[in-house]
């Protein structure tokens, strides 16, 4: 009885659907778009919106930095007759002891800001990545020799290291740039080592080799371009670090000297004047925060869009 029922069943299921030909062609088409791996990457960095509007503002500064000083000149004319006066239509954000408006100075600050910033994590990257490479490729006693001069430039402080070259040398953004990257290289190379010994035995790299490839081809062309990603969410981060350190041996007075303008020197003044002249102290300190966390959130966005593991 149960087993007429369950074939009745069975037969009033089968009536409800309809078999369909099988289409081998159909079968096998692919309907999904195939994007590749840095398609994917934007696709997922652009919907990170807070990154989104980081790297928007990021740019909007590096327009500033390049454009704005040939736009207004005159960050260093002098008026005495208006000295340390509040915002104004004349002056937006104000002047500052010499009558010198603030505006024009901020734009000037951004630009030796940012060049400092830019330059010496541009240089770190170029010394950490080739450092680096070799040491992990090498392996070895050639390895352990390197870590260990890294360990040794390690346990100096970078802090001090500036200190020791800003008051010995002649101060300038050349003397800032060279302070930053004696010891500002160090993280970058011991990522890329690891990322190398990771790499080193994989099968690409392996079969590279036994097709006659010579170690610097495989290094430079196999292994590091498959490190990409650690390296520059190491340099989007690096940036405002070194921004920082420019903004406070300026505000120490060992960095950027007047009439040269630097966030850092901006921001030194108006403490000096904090607060009887706000404008002179929250013009280049809002600017400094608003660069500082574009720079981090970037990173922060630009770091989970590289990982697969995050990328959602």
């Amino acid at each position: 009885m149960a087993v007429t029922i369950a074939a009745n069943e069975q037969t009033k299921i089968t009536k409800d659907f309809t078999k369909v030909a099988r289409d081998i062609d159909a079968s096998q088409k692919i309907y999904g778009k195939s994007l590749t791996y840095t398609q994917d990457v934007i696709r997922s960095l652009k919907r990170n919106k807070v990154a989104m509007v980081s790297l928007f503002f990021i740019i909007f500064l590096i327009i500033v930095a390049i454009f704005g000083p040939i736009i207004f000149p005159d960050y260093q004319k002098q008026d005495l007759l208006n000295m340390l006066q509040p915002p104004s239509a004349k002056h937006p954000l104000g002047t500052d002891e010499l009558g010198r408006d603030v505006l024009t100075r901020l734009i000037r600050g951004t630009r030796v800001s940012l060049f400092i910033g830019f330059a010496a994590e541009t240089i770190n990257l170029v010394i950490g990545v080739i450092y680096g490479g070799i040491a992990g490729f090498s392996g070895g006693k050639t390895d352990n020799i390197m870590m260990r001069i890294v360990d040794v430039v390690m346990s100096v402080p970078q802090t001090l290291v500036m200190i020791l070259m800003l008051t010995v040398l002649k101060r300038g953004m050349g003397t800032l740039i060279l302070s930053l990257t004696i010891t500002g290289w160090i993280g970058l190379a011991r990522i890329v080592r690891g990322q190398i010994l990771s790499l080193r035995e994989n099968e690409y790299a392996l079969a590279a080799k036994a097709l006659g490839a010579s170690k610097r081809e495989i290094l430079f062309n196999h292994l590091i371009p498959n490190t990409v990603g650690p390296i520059i969410v190491n340099y989007t981060m690096s940036i405002p670090g070194a921004i920082g350190a420019e903004a406070g041996m300026s505000y120490l007075g060992l960095g950027i000297s007047v009439p040269e303008a630097s966030w850092g020197n901006m921001l030194q003044f108006g403490a000096s004047q904090f607060p009887s002249s706000l404008w002179l102290f929250f013009a280049p300190a809002v600017m400094f925060a608003l660069a500082m966390l574009a720079f981090n959130l970037f990173g922060d966005g630009l770091r989970d869009a590289l990982d697969p593991k995050t990328r959602r």
